[in-house]
């Protein structure tokens, strides 16, 4: 089974090869659509610029090809937001995957932005989230600390499946049919990172 991490200009690509290395994963850093879309599962990491990002994407229309993916599908941070419909960064149009907005944390007296180091996440890893299903009605089943570096963030909406605060509640991770999505940075995440990725190589 081989992963591909889609290359494009992020940059985290490279420690989420480390992380795949790891976990003896066989994986391929690419840009050809070819090769991402045959492989059994693709990562979109991400950090950096969404309006810059998203350009790029358009560029080697690698959007066109996100979207049309059928396989599982992960989207880290900045590849998370991306897989949004919009985003105040640059008031940028994404990908569209899901239907949300991404918005700015706006800093106050005990929080400074951006949001960064280690924070709590409730979550529940599932192989698929139904359509209809809210934050309301999930069973939330694990809590673990990862690691987080973003100034923007996705408010809670009924494909979160696991959720962190910081200023106030958000969703650090969402999941829609074939793509999971994750806010903070599994590959930086030691064993609870880890468990993630092993879910996603494995389970999803």
């Amino acid at each position: 089974m081989k992963t591909a991490i889609i290359r494009y200009n992020a940059g985290n690509i490279q420690s989420v090869a480390f992380a795949l290395e790891r976990l003896q994963a066989e994986y391929v850093v690419t840009d050809n659509p070819e090769e991402i879309a045959g492989s059994d599962r693709v990562i979109f990491p991400g950090v950096g610029q969404a309006h810059t990002t998203m350009q790029h994407l358009r560029e080697k229309k690698l959007d066109l090809l996100i979207r049309s993916l059928r396989q599982p599908v992960l989207g880290i941070c900045l590849g998370m937001q991306l897989l949004c419909r919009h985003s105040e960064e640059g008031n940028t149009p994404c990908i569209g995957i899901f239907n949300e907005e991404v918005k700015k944390f706006q800093a106050d007296a005990q929080h400074k932005v951006p949001h960064m180091g280690w924070n709590r996440v409730v979550y529940n890893l599932r192989n698929s989230h139904p359509e209809n299903d809210d934050l309301n009605r999930v069973q939330f089943a694990h809590t673990d600390d990862f690691y987080f570096v973003h100034s923007y963030y996705i408010p809670i909406n009924s494909h979160t499946s696991g959720f962190c605060e910081y200023i106030k509640p958000f969703s650090a991770m969402m999941q829609k049919d074939n793509f999971l999505a994750v806010q903070f940075h599994p590959e930086k995440s030691g064993k609870a990172g880890e468990k993630i990725l092993k879910f996603f190589l494995t389970s999803f």
